[in-house]
């Protein structure tokens, strides 16, 4: 049985030559001996500085998913040359480890950091519309080689599968707004207030985090409340610490070496006053900030000490801000096991100068009663997606939601009944565009100064505008797939049977070739081209036999 193949065509020789050597490694003209190969070398250059590991993770995905979109680019461009493709096998261990490379990636991201994935979610609802338009594109783009290989297919039930195929993937395409869902897409004037920003720890872009500092430049940014975690001390003074030992944000190494393992609320007030609470700040440069501070401010930075709470709900007090704080109950044998809420509110109310309604205290459940019964007038927050009746009963008036648990329809539910919805920790603002088209009413973020720059929503657009360019991106769509399809020169109309005048016979060329490179169709006919030598030729079509000449 003769196995059929394309005829290879000998055009455009510079062109192939350097598509068939980049993506093979052929940099000789296809001929029917073995063909030589040559070994294809990728050195990589060593770094001189450091990277975080999820920095050279998305640096690493996006040069192997480069490799492979332009070996599909150099597939593609030699398909539409007729040539055949001889993947080397260099390039096949790229792929290899490529996929390899996907695969475990998804599963150690699906793994430690689950709740992400639904942050590719919640890009859909922003990005949806105009992924919609590139998908478009792009299958528009690709309708000029599969028309290419459509004419060239000897098989009709391969070319109906192949067009089928593709007109089910275009029209989808074309269908998918039916489907789809934004909250950015709003009619006129129904847009509500931006979120209100609540400084994460302070401002911990600008300034190290739980710092009076850092509160100071959260404010100054326009930050409407300050978020900070609380912790009591072993002598009962309440501070602003998030982790549970001191490692991380202070210079307790040098301080207490051996120390560095113990809970930060083991230590005394008089001990954490010795600590810095800035010198890590310049050296680990966490948001890449640093070079932003002057002179003056890096002075700053290195002598910051630990703050009290008092120290915030004075500044707070002072500039008419919210605080909302995490209460952490001390460890087993600490001296204010047992009282640490009643000792956090005599702070509040007889060593500071705020009101109890500027305060949003976040507690277990096992505790609000008491908070309820001591001082009404604090705002309770919950962290729990729960009903509204428990809600109501638990006197919540403020929920306090990691961001991917967004949705327009339960906001708009807990609102109707005076509970406003807090979404941590959101940093970039098409997510908070997306949480402000959906009606949030405020935001923990990392960067304050960011996002209170932003007049209007990301992406924002009315009913209409939307219509309007789904329409118009379809029709351009079609026009296109259709002209670039007119175009291919394998096509009916533009074969040059169609494109000779009617005195001039036709003439095609037949490559004299081995029987395995040769289609055998006993069907299809084809004109031979001699050279001008002799008397001009009759244009008969002589028929090539499935039998193999002697």
């Amino acid at each position: 049985v003769v196995r059929r193949q394309l005829l290879q065509r000998y055009e455009h020789q510079p062109f192939v030559s350097c598509l068939a050597g980049l993506y093979g490694c052929q940099w000789r003209r296809y001929q029917r001996a073995k063909p030589v190969l040559y070994s294809c070398r990728c050195n990589f250059g060593k770094l001189g500085f450091w990277f975080p590991w999820s920095v050279v993770l998305l640096v690493l995905a996006a040069a192997l998913f480069t490799y492979i979109a332009l070996l599909l680019v150099l597939a593609v461009c030699l398909l539409s040359e007729g040539q055949r493709l001889y993947l080397h096998w260099s390039h096949k261990i790229g792929i290899l480890v490529t996929l390899c490379f996907s695969i475990s990636a998804t599963a150690v991201l699906s793994d430690l950091r689950s709740k992400e994935w639904t942050t590719l979610l919640l890009s859909f609802q922003v990005t949806a519309p105009f992924l919609h338009v590139g998908g478009v594109s792009l299958m528009t783009f690709l309708s000029w080689p599969i028309a290419l290989h459509f004419f060239r297919m000897n098989k009709r039930v391969r070319q109906v599968a192949l067009l089928s195929l593709f007109l089910a993937v275009l029209f989808a395409l074309y269908l998918v707004p039916l489907g789809m869902y934004s909250p950015c897409i709003k009619e006129e004037g129904t847009l509500g207030p931006a979120p209100t920003l609540i400084g994460h720890r302070g401002a911990p872009m600008l300034a190290p985090e739980n710092t009076q500092m850092s509160f100071e430049k959260a404010v100054g940014a326009g930050g409407e409340g300050l978020e900070t975690d609380v912790t009591i001390s072993y002598d009962g003074v309440p501070f602003l610490m998030h982790d549970r030992t001191l490692r991380r944000t202070t210079n307790i190494q040098q301080v207490f070496p051996n120390r560095t393992d113990a809970p930060a609320a083991m230590f005394t007030w008089p001990e954490l006053e010795m600590l810095s609470a800035g010198s890590w700040f310049l050296q680990r440069d966490p948001f890449s900030t640093v070079s932003s501070l002057d002179a003056d401010e890096r002075v700053r930075v290195q002598n910051q000490t630990v703050p009290s709470l008092k120290d915030l709900l004075n500044l707070a007090a002072q500039h008419e801000r919210l605080v909302i704080f995490d209460l952490r109950r001390p460890p087993q044998g600490h001296p204010y096991r047992d009282s640490w809420i009643t000792r956090t509110l005599e702070v509040i109310h007889n060593e500071s100068s705020i009101n109890s309604s500027q305060v949003v205290l976040w507690l277990p459940a096992d505790q609000r009663s008491l908070v309820q019964e001591l001082d009404p007038e604090l705002q309770q927050t919950s962290g729990d997606h729960a009903s509204i009746e428990e809600l109501q009963e638990e006197h919540i008036v403020r929920l306090n939601l990691h961001y991917s648990y967004m949705s327009q329809e339960q906001i708009r539910k807990y609102a109707s009944v005076n509970i406003s919805t807090n979404l941590y920790v959101i940093s970039q603002p098409w997510l908070y565009s997306l949480a402000w088209c959906a009606g949030v009413h405020s935001v923990t973020t990392n960067a304050p100064h960011k996002l209170k720059t932003l007049q209007r929503p990301l992406f924002l657009m009315t009913p209409d505008e939307y219509s309007l360019m789904w329409i118009l991106t379809d029709i351009v769509s079609t026009a296109s797939a259709g002209t670039l399809c007119s175009l291919t020169p394998s096509s009916p109309c533009m074969s040059p049977l169609c494109m000779a005048s009617p005195s001039d016979p036709p003439s095609l060329s037949l490559l004299s070739a081995e029987l395995s490179d040769v289609w055998s169709i006993s069907s299809i006919s084809i004109s031979v081209h001699r050279e001008a030598q002799n008397s001009p030729v009759t244009p008969s079509l002589p028929t090539i036999s499935e039998e193999p000449p002697v």
